[in-house]
C-alpha cells in the first residue's frame, strides 16, 4: 500500500460555507505531510474528514486502504486537536494511560506513558491534574495522548502552537524517529518556517489545494526565494483564474 491517505475529490459544505472545494491528494507512508495555510482554509475540516468524524458531501477519503469512517481504523490513528481535549479533574498521567488503552495500546500502558510524559517534558507534572497546567503544558499533554498507542498515521492540528522554541525543535526531532519508524504524520499549520520540516506540502485556501510538493519543488515552481512568498504567488494565480495545475512533483 503506497499511500497512507487517498483523497479525491472531496467537497464539504456547512450551511453558505464551501468548506472544501473538490480538494484532492495522496500522501505516501513513512512522511511528514505538512497542510499549510491561513486559518479557516479547510485544513482542520480535512483532518476531521481523514479521521472520520466528519463526513463528506462528496468525494471519497481512504486512510491504511480503508474508506473513513470506518471504527476498525480509528485505533490506528493518533489526533491531536487544536483545543486540548483533554479531561481537567484526571492527572497527566492518567489523562495519557486513558488514551493509550482508549487506542488499544499493544504493551505496557504505564512504560509508554513514561516515555510519552518524557517526550512532552511533563516529568515533574506528571501528578498535577491538567486544570492545573498553562495552556502551553496542556497542549504538550494532548501531544502526549496522541502518540501514546503509538499509531500509524498521527494527525497533528497546529501541534506546536503555545509551546517554546526548545521544545518545539524536540518535536519535530521525534516526528523525524517516528516517521524513520514507518509512521505517517499529517501536520497542520499556518506557520511557513514549519513547512521546511516536511518532507511534502499542499498549499490550501478557501477549501482549494492551490499546489503540492517538496518546500524546494514549491519555490522553484513558484520563482521565490521563500515558501510565505510562493504560497502568495499561487494564491494570487488562483484568485486570478489562472488554470494552474495542481500536480504532485
Amino acid at each position: 500500500m503506497a499511500y497512507a491517505v487517498e483523497i479525491t475529490d472531496v467537497h464539504k459544505h456547512f450551511k453558505a460555507v464551501h468548506a472544501l472545494r473538490g480538494l484532492s491528494l495522496h500522501i505516501e507512508r513513512g512522511i511528514t505531510y505538512g497542510l499549510l495555510g491561513p486559518n479557516g482554509a479547510g485544513k482542520t475540516t480535512l483532518i476531521r474528514i481523514m479521521l472520520g468524524l466528519l463526513s463528506p458531501d462528496s468525494g471519497e477519503v481512504r486512510v491504511l486502504g480503508a474508506r473513513m469512517p470506518d471504527k476498525a481504523v480509528l485505533r490506528r490513528l493518533g489526533y491531536m486537536p487544536q483545543q486540548a481535549a483533554l479531561y481537567d479533574d484526571l492527572t497527566v498521567r492518567q489523562n495519557i494511560e486513558f488514551f493509550a488503552i482508549v487506542g488499544g495500546l499493544n504493551g505496557d500502558v504505564r512504560r509508554a506513558a513514561d516515555e510519552a510524559i518524557a517526550l512532552v517534558d511533563l516529568s515533574d507534572r506528571a501528578r498535577s491534574r491538567v486544570r492545573e497546567l498553562s495552556g502551553g503544558m496542556k497542549q504538550r499533554c494532548s501531544l502526549a495522548c496522541a502518540l501514546v498507542h503509538q499509531p500509524e498515521v498521527l494527525l497533528l492540528d497546529e501541534p506546536t502552537v503555545g509551546v517554546d522554541p526548545q521544545l518545539r525543535v524536540q518535536f519535530w526531532q521525534h516526528f523525524r524517529r517516528l516517521n524513520e519508524q514507518g509512521v505517517t504524520l499529517i501536520v497542520s499549520s499556518h506557520v511557513m518556517d514549519e513547512a521546511e520540516r516536511c518532507d511534502r506540502l499542499g498549499f490550501i485556501r478557501g477549501g482549494r489545494l492551490l499546489a503540492e510538493g517538496t518546500a524546494s519543488e514549491l519555490r522553484r515552481r513558484a520563482g521565490t526565494a521563500t515558501l510565505e512568498e510562493a504560497f502568495l504567488q499561487f494564491a494570487e494565480e488562483a484568485a486570478a483564474g489562472s488554470q494552474f495545475p495542481v500536480v504532485s512533483l
